[in-house]
């Protein structure tokens, strides 16, 4: 379970571990805004909305045979803002348990929670505020688009959004550590500065967590790329001088 917040290198973390073809296929399948798109992806008829335990029920089994494909590990990513919703339909299916890590057992298995977070929250909340605004939010490695969600718009310095991109980014980072520690659970840490400076050593410190040959990682390489551009890199300077002024 990828524990994560908004461009901390998810993306690029679930492609290598589809991709070692040991570590599942993670997704984000609990995205409340994403349910409608997934459901029909699993062709689970959307019509058992009306009885919320049977689609939660058809739901799950359909991601954790999309999430495992064939490998014996379930794989998935989870948002802060996204945990609350994703405990709550689990509870239906799951009713008395104590936490939310007993209702995650059950459902998926012994899980193994890998905390992904961006050390430079500046610069994360600039890369999330240029792709809010584009709508392009990944590239290939050959530097072809993606994933762009709206036609592009060209991109504008706004400090009072970096300003509460980086305080939303700090409290979900925070969040995800006081929930391990109420739930009693000791993460693997990874950041997305190791990952992107060092794709396969990183990846091969994940598989080693999960229990995986760590030589796989030698063979697998990143198919994203980073969007961080000069432009980029002037916002985030300008909005820290303009910060410690």
């Amino acid at each position: 379970m990828i524990c994560a917040t908004p461009r901390s290198g998810r993306t690029l973390l679930c492609d290598l571990l589809h991709d070692t073809g040991v570590a599942g296929n993670p997704h984000s399948f609990f995205r409340r805004q994403d349910f409608a798109e997934w459901a029909e992806e699993f062709n689970v008829p959307v019509a058992e909305w009306r009885d919320q335990q049977a689609f939660d029920q058809s739901y799950l089994e359909a991601v954790l045979k999309y999430g495992t494909e064939t490998t014996g590990l379930f794989g998935m990513r989870v948002m802060w803002e996204s945990l609350g919703h994703l405990s709550t339909r689990l509870e239906t299916l799951f009713p008395g348990l104590p936490n939310d890590s007993a209702r995650f057992q059950s459902a998926f298995g012994l899980p193994v929670y890998l905390h992904l977070s961006r050390e430079d929250k500046v610069a994360q909340a600039v890369s999330r505020w240029k792709a809010e605004q584009t709508g392009l939010w990944h590239v290939d490695a050959d530097g072809t688009e993606r994933e762009r969600v709206k036609p592009g718009q060209t991109p504008g310095y706004d400090a009072n959004e970096l300003s509460r991109l980086v305080t939303e980014l700090e409290d979900h980072d925070a969040a995800w550590l006081r929930w391990f520690d109420r739930q009693g659970v000791v993460p693997v840490s990874i950041t997305y500065e190791m990952l992107s400076s060092r794709p396969q050593a990183t990846l091969a410190f994940i598989l080693s967590a999960l229990g995986q040959d760590k030589t796989i990682a030698e063979t697998v390489e990143p198919r994203t790329a980073k969007l961080a551009d000069n432009e980029s890199r002037e916002w985030a300077a300008r909005f820290q001088a303009e910060r410690a002024v």
